[in-house]
């Protein structure tokens, strides 16, 4: 077992190694929002301005459909404030305590996000049926103009980050958000014409009945994602079988067992498994090239691997139920 545990210390040296170019390419990653550092803070101030005015003439007009639309700037501003907020915590280093950082604030963040925005989807959805039954007057000139500032805001949002939009995950999600926002605020500007015209008045808890499901939507994937992440689930972009096959399929390596593969962040990825190699330790340089080829076929950054020489080494973690 001295020698098995010998080996351990080599692939952790090595994964010393790899977790200082993960590091690197992490920043490489990462550097976008910091860039686009000015365009965020912009973005969300503007945006955060124009949810409260939206909600306070909502209540003023009268209108659930401006109600709704102030509910879907906000899902996106706090989608904004995470993104950014995420890419900030990220380069906090490591504590003794928070040996990952402050990565994993992203999975809270993004699970915060979804709770919040399915309860404010759920009030303005109970009001909406409500004024559907019992329609009530709006104030359809102030939904006209409120809603065409919505769709200056959320046009010059996204104009800050076009330029970044194809390069950066993060920057895209927040370009795509905001040009959605700038057409469903059209979408307002048209219901209030509407209803100017014609007096439909149904059509007002209507539009915001199609918002609202508009949101839910969306979020019910965030909560989903987010949940299972908090709750070290392998990411749906990876399939676990693959990996496992992967490994198994590495010159002499006989077996793998222990594995594990979970999320130390929205875009970062963690694996530790046990390698049983009956020709003895295959060395540095194999684990550093595997490590290399889990990042580039996976998107895995941070893997610890421990070597087993023997198939006769009693490894109590071994048996797939034990964790």
């Amino acid at each position: 077992m001295a020698h098995a545990h010998d080996d351990h210390h080599h692939a952790d040296d090595d994964h010393d190694h790899d977790h200082d170019g993960h590091d690197h390419a992490h920043h490489g990653h990462s550097h976008a929002p910091a860039d686009f550092g000015r365009a965020f803070i912009i973005g969300i101030t503007l945006n955060v301005g124009f949810v409260v005015i939206e909600a306070v003439y909502g209540f003023l007009a009268n209108s659930t459909a401006l109600l709704a639309d102030a509910g879907h700037n906000l899902s996106d501003v706090l989608g904004l404030a995470a993104a950014w907020i995420a890419a900030v915590l990220a380069k906090r280093a490591p504590t003794e305590r928070y040996t990952y950082g402050l990565r994993n604030t992203s999975i809270l963040a993004a699970l915060f996000n979804a709770v919040l925005l399915l309860i404010a989807s759920g009030a303005i959805m109970l009001e909406a049926i409500e004024r559907l039954f019992a329609p009530e007057p709006v104030k359809s000139l102030t939904i006209i103009v409120v809603a065409a500032i919505g769709i200056a805001v959320n046009g010059f949002t996204a104009w800050l980050f076009a330029s970044g939009h194809k390069n950066d995950i993060n920057i895209r999600g927040a370009y795509l958000h905001m040009v959605a926002d700038a057409a469903v605020s059209a979408g307002v500007v048209a219901t209030g014409l509407i209803i100017m015209l014609t007096g439909w008045l149904w059509l007002d808890p209507a539009t915001s009945l199609a918002l609202v499901a508009v949101i839910i939507w969306g979020t019910w994937g965030l909560l989903r994602d987010s949940t299972a992440m908090s709750m070290a689930a392998v990411p749906s972009t990876i399939d676990p079988g693959a990996v496992r096959q992967f490994l198994s399929t590495r010159p002499g390596v006989a077996s793998v067992h222990d594995l594990h593969i979970w999320p130390m962040s929205t875009t970062e990825t963690a694996l530790t498994a046990h390698l049983v190699t009956p020709a003895g330790h295959p060395g540095d340089a194999f684990l550093m090239e595997l490590c290399q080829e889990l990042q580039e076929r996976f998107g895995i950054g941070h893997t610890t691997l421990q070597i087993e020489t023997s198939e006769q080494t009693h490894c109590t973690l071994a048996p797939d139920h034990v964790v």
